[in-house]
């Protein structure tokens, strides 16, 4: 794999670029669909690779490794197979949803014990476990075993969460390094930096995961319900020491407004469960605002849900019509509402693309913020 910039914005921190992978190019910055459970949420691969055109999409290492398991992933040939989807796929390496499982795990040095949500029974992650479901699983990109801190954190706890994550991050690149991919393709690791909202955590991680020398970096840690002006702030300090040659991927961030922000300072890997998660519950976004398709307003309402994506197949219905689908508690409404969400957050990365290309990106972005956070 390799990461080559293409342009840099004149009045911010934005730039373009193209990362390839033996599976195609990724153009950055790029928004990734998360595919929890070896799915997009109520969207067809057809539609991932015609309509919403991702470029990447995630899987989750801990739900793949409890179902369908490594047994049915390692048969089928990997998740590429599995799933029948021929581009890059990344896997983070399920510890965040440890982290989410706090009354249902225990941290020590060798790795987590945790209970599963399925069915209670027990299971352990290692940093070398975590790189070997990911093996197994067959991401192109794989990330690093880490502890997610939450928000707030006692200062204490956060530093020695960081040094415990640095730790085993030098075992995940020493197994990773002494093993080979199954499949016959190349994999790479991502590490990753955490510190909570702490300036000199971060600092003293983001220098600690630039030492590792590996393809791509990652920002972890600051979706978990920090304010935004902290998000921003910590972003912005660690883009500033991690390698300017290597793409930074901030882990699980955000609305269409924070990942317009996080462009601007420098960011270019950006997922989310958002779009669809939020579709599924009837809220749509779009390029002139956010809509709450439940909304009485939006009854009598046959205008397309989003002419600014003209073109697009989510446009092919109203919002008359979907506010129906949705009340009605329909499968085809989530998925026409994630079609929209999923189309938004392409099109806006592929469109600040475009802009930061012209040189027109600050501009811009500071125009399509006030559009995106509007409530219509």
């Amino acid at each position: 794999m390799s990461f080559t910039i293409k342009s840099v914005d004149p009045k911010s921190k934005a730039r373009t670029g193209q990362f390839f992978t033996e599976r195609g190019v990724i153009n950055t910055p790029i928004f990734m669909p998360v595919g929890t459970a070896g799915t997009v949420k109520a969207i067809h691969q057809r539609e991932l690779y015609n309509d919403i055109d991702a470029e990447i999409i995630l899987g989750n290492t801990y739900h793949l490794y409890l179902r369908p398991g490594m047994e049915v992933l390692g048969k089928a040939g990997g998740l590429h197979k599995f799933i029948n989807w021929e581009r890059p796929i990344l896997t983070d390496s399920g510890g965040y949803q440890v982290y989410s499982l706090a009354e249902n795990r225990k941290i020590t040095e060798k790795g987590v014990t945790f209970s599963s949500h399925i069915d209670g029974s027990k299971h352990s992650f290692t940093p070398e476990s975590a790189i070997d479901i990911q093996r197994t699983i067959g991401a192109d990109i794989v990330m690093a075993f880490d502890e997610c801190t939450p928000y707030p954190c006692e200062y204490n706890y956060a530093r020695d969460s960081m040094e415990l994550t640095h730790r085993w991050l030098d075992r995940c690149c020493r197994h990773f390094d002494s093993t080979d991919g199954l499949y016959g393709y190349r994999q790479e690791l991502f590490p990753i930096v955490q510190g909570s909202t702490y300036a000199d955590l971060r600092r003293i991680s983001a220098e600690t995961v630039a030492s590792f020398d590996r393809s791509g970096n990652a920002i972890g840690g600051l979706s978990v319900g920090e304010p935004a002006e902290s998000m921003y702030a910590m972003t912005e300090l660690v883009c500033d020491i991690l390698p300017k040659d290597k793409p930074r991927y901030l882990m699980g961030v955000g609305t269409p407004e924070n990942i317009l922000e996080c462009m601007a300072l420098g960011v270019d890997m950006f997922d989310c469960v958002m779009p669809t998660r939020n579709a599924r519950n009837g809220m749509l976004f779009t390029t002139e605002g956010i809509i709450n398709i439940r909304n009485e307003k939006w009854k009598h309402d046959y205008t397309p849900l989003d002419p600014g994506l003209d073109g697009y197949v989510s446009n092919h219905y109203t919002k008359a019509y979907l506010r129906h689908l949705i009340l009605s508690k329909e499968i085809l409404g989530a998925q026409i509402a994630s079609l929209q969400n999923l189309s938004l957050y392409l099109w806006l990365v592929r469109t600040a693309r475009n802009q930061i290309k012209k040189g027109n990106f600050a501009m811009w972005k500071n125009a399509m913020v006030k559009k995106v956070t509007r409530r219509l």
